[in-house]
């Protein structure tokens, strides 16, 4: 028997030798490397980590929030609260490992904060099974719902369930060239609406050098901009779904404002230029005076206070003229919160951690003070930094104007199609120019028909999509609040 199976073990291994000689010698290294490193990888120690992990996207974050994670560490050391390492990832990788950690049902990091344009990922599905604690219970017994401006909850609710603690509000206000608009006698105060700015701008749209080419502009945003567009949309009413998660591409709101952006951006009217911002092209027009006018986000004021000091003193803010007179002169760009993975080691000790760095009146004034940011917790916006006089935007008192429409910013999804349906938007806003363009046609009156049948049927390619979804649809495509 032994002799038998002496001859077998023989055979097997001739045969592996035969086989191994086989394959050519490129594959053959590769294949034993993958060997070796799964071995080692096998059978290395593991490096255990000690206290909770916490994962963010911006560096600019991180500084600010490391002397908070050191003072909060040494209290740990002598309490029963874990201690807290905090890692800088890419805003691509933070997201792939959460949300495979949530799949995987796998230990990722135990706090995590989120951009709002990626947190539609995680509320896919029933809401029980989305990956975050739900908030909303903790936040309203600790009457913390309260202290926070409220609209800045939306885009972190799915189907009236709070996943995350928000970082910020990101009010928009108009900026503009004090000096080119004030020398050209133009009185600012009487802008109302988009259609008093088109009329009282028109003048500064101009050829600057003689060369015969217009090089300034009243606004520098352009119709392929997901980012302004979207903030027009959301200022008119409109954007991808209501609060019950019912599509609203096809709006009335989103046909006038698509309409509106082509006309500003081509034809003998046009008004607007493509200044990128965080692009050297995009700076370079803005410091050269092509730019008269621009959306600002409390977050971009501070982009333009560190990169483009040269305008320092040369601009001013405004609330964005409305839409419609009497409506609303604000918008909302942008957002973080942080959120607490399932999988997290000790959720008493993340949450007490989130509250610390999120609720903290230090790190607030540090937010406005290094990036122009203000804090969603209304009980601090009488605090006096808000109130300084700001040397970059001719001495206004910048953070007053953005907490002055704090409360107003409109309400924004968290529906997983979002993404999905602002690029269909995006499609039919650059389908409507072609059109303009091939037809001459260029007043908002001509244009408004195509946008409508343009939108209509992207809402309707949209809505076919999410009936396929059996996880998203119906009760779980994820309004704001069913109550």
């Amino acid at each position: 028997m032994d002799q038998k199976r002496s001859n077998v073990t023989i055979c097997n291994d001739f045969l592996l030798l035969r086989t191994l000689k086989t394959i050519p010698p490129g594959p053959l290294v590769i294949l034993l490397i993958a060997v070796l490193s799964s071995a080692t990888i096998a059978f290395w120690p593991s490096e255990e980590r000690e206290g909770l992990v916490f994962w963010t996207f911006a560096q600019h974050h991180a500084r600010m929030y490391h002397p908070a994670i050191q003072d909060w560490n040494e209290r740990a050391a002598t309490s029963d609260a874990e201690p807290i390492q905090m890692f800088v990832l890419s805003m691509g990788a933070l997201n792939r490992r959460t949300q495979s950690g949530m799949w995987a049902q796998t230990a990722t990091s135990d706090l995590v904060e989120i951009e709002q344009p990626s947190v539609a990922r995680f509320m896919a599905g029933p809401v029980e099974e989305v990956g975050f604690y739900d908030l909303t219970d903790l936040l309203r017994d600790e009457g913390i719902y309260n202290q926070l401006n409220e609209p800045s909850f939306a885009p972190w609710t799915s189907r009236g369930r709070i996943f995350g603690l928000p970082h910020d509000v990101h009010p928009v206000l108009l900026c503009y060239r004090a000096d080119l608009v004030e020398e050209a006698g133009i009185d600012v105060s009487k802008i109302k609406t988009w259609d008093d700015f088109e009329e009282a701008m028109r003048p500064l749209v101009n050829n600057t050098d003689g060369d015969g080419e217009t090089d300034r502009y009243a606004l520098g945003l352009w119709y392929t901009s997901a980012r302004d567009v979207e903030a027009l949309l959301l200022q008119a009413g409109g954007g991808t779904f209501n609060a019950q998660g019912e599509s609203i591409i096809a709006s009335d709101a989103n046909t006038h404002v698509i309409a509106r952006m082509v006309r500003w951006c081509v034809g003998p009217n046009r008004i607007a230029i493509d200044a990128p911002e965080f692009s050297p092209s995009g700076n370079e027009l803005k410091l050269r005076g092509s730019v008269v006018a621009a959306l600002m986000p409390d977050w971009l004021a501070g982009v333009w206070m560190n990169d483009l000091s040269a305008l320092k003193g040369k601009l001013k803010l405004m609330p964005l003229p409305a839409w419609e007179e009497g409506g609303r002169r604000t918008s909302v760009m942008g957002g973080t919160m942080i959120a607490i993975p399932k999988t997290t080691r000790d959720f008493d000790s993340a949450w007490a951690f989130a509250k610390e760095l999120y609720l903290s009146p230090v790190l607030a004034q540090k937010l406005f003070e290094s990036n122009h940011i203000i804090s969603p917790k209304v009980g601090l916006w009488g605090e006096p930094y808000y109130a300084v006089k700001e040397p970059y935007f001719s001495d206004q008192q910048s953070g007053m104007m953005y907490i002055d429409q704090a409360p107003n910013v409109p309400f924004r999804t968290s529906s997983p199609f979002h993404q999905v349906a602002m690029q269909q938007i995006m499609d039919a806003a650059s389908a409507l120019k072609a059109y303009a363009e091939a037809n001459d046609a260029y007043e908002i009156e001509t244009l408004m028909p195509e946008a409508k049948r343009l939108l209509e049927s992207a809402e309707q390619r949209i809505e076919q999509e999410m009936s396929r979804n059996v996880f998203i649809a119906g009760d779980t495509m994820g309004g704001a609040d069913d109550e």
